[in-house]
């Protein structure tokens, strides 16, 4: 590991940062709903300083990878907003555990809208970092605001219908999902997302989710909204890179989740498009392995060194 992280209240010491961070719990509005979210500051603060909003993988909460990201970016001198979506976590919504790509980008607005309007961010330079599923609806928000100038994309999840049936067993699977979908918004259908010995739970005995010492963490949900299927597998998440017209790092791993995902997204994007792959990380060294966050981190600063 390349650094170890020492918590004390809200100070965490980065020894290889050789910084404070201290984080401010924070509120903010979208669509009538109150989210809730913490905003990292680095020790040495400037009246104006440049931020990144830091989103994560589906079902996840603010304390699960989106910190482990927020932290090391403070440390290296941005102000990282990372937050709970509508229905999820701390943050409030009727409708809860919805993986709505739709809903989760219009968070991510708000969120921008939120930094740009604080005096001590540079609303000139606000990037946003999008880990896994998130990568879509985060590269869909930096079509939409004009204030999100720069983004970059970690072990990123972009699909479209080819490999949505790939992934998921073929159209008749896809289209099963589908109809539990339906069904779910008539009649609320809440399973449990991760388990060990559920073998009914949407990720059954997938690591990082089931593991108290990476993803399972006591602010997780662990809860997946059935309704939610059709949502996300009618997503195109690749298909928005024709619109964006912005600088975009994508950091991926050929041992990472559906790579050809990326190479579509970086493929259509151009000359917008930079790349890094990396060997032998997988999807959840993305997330909590301190040594794949180190490398992903500097890479992610950079680009915004160069782009904000």
């Amino acid at each position: 590991m390349k650094n170890t992280l020492n918590i004390a209240i809200a100070t965490l010491a980065l020894s290889s940062a050789s910084a404070q961070v201290t984080f401010e719990k924070i509120t903010f509005e979208s669509h009538g709903e109150t989210l809730v979210g913490h905003l990292y500051l680095p020790e040495a603060q400037t009246d104006t300083m440049p931020a990144v909003v830091i989103t994560g993988a589906w079902t996840t909460v603010k304390e699960q990878m989106p910190t482990n990201y927020a932290r090391e970016m403070a440390a290296k001198g941005y102000a990282a907003l990372v937050f709970d979506f509508r229905g999820w976590g701390e943050s409030s919504g009727e409708l809860r555990y919805l993986e709505s790509p739709e809903r989760k980008t219009e968070d991510i607005l708000a969120a921008i809208d939120y930094l740009a309007s604080l005096d001590k961010i540079d609303s000139n330079r606000i990037g946003g970092l999008g880990i896994c599923a998130s990568a879509g609806y985060m590269s869909d928000a930096a079509i939409y605001s004009p204030n999100l100038k720069s983004i970059a994309l970690v072990a990123p999840w972009l699909h479209d219908a080819e490999i949505v049936d790939a992934v998921y067993g073929g159209a008749a699977s896809v289209n099963g999902l589908i109809e539990v979908s339906r069904a779910a918004e008539d009649t609320p259908n809440i399973l449990e997302a991760a388990s060990l010995t559920n073998e009914n739970s949407v990720m059954f005995q997938v690591p990082y989710y089931t593991d108290p010492e990476t993803g399972l963490v006591p602010e997780y949900d662990n809860k997946f909204n059935a309704a939610s299927w059709e949502p996300w597998l009618t997503y195109d998440a690749i298909a928005g890179a024709s619109k964006l017209q912005k600088p975009n790092l994508l950091v991926h791993s050929e041992d990472a989740a559906i790579p050809q995902g990326a190479r579509k997204y970086a493929e259509i994007l151009g000359e917008y498009a930079s790349t890094a792959w990396l060997d032998d990380i997988s999807q959840f060294d993305f997330y909590s392995d301190q040594e794949s966050v180190d490398i992903a981190n500097a890479l992610v600063a950079k680009h915004f060194n160069e782009t904000l």
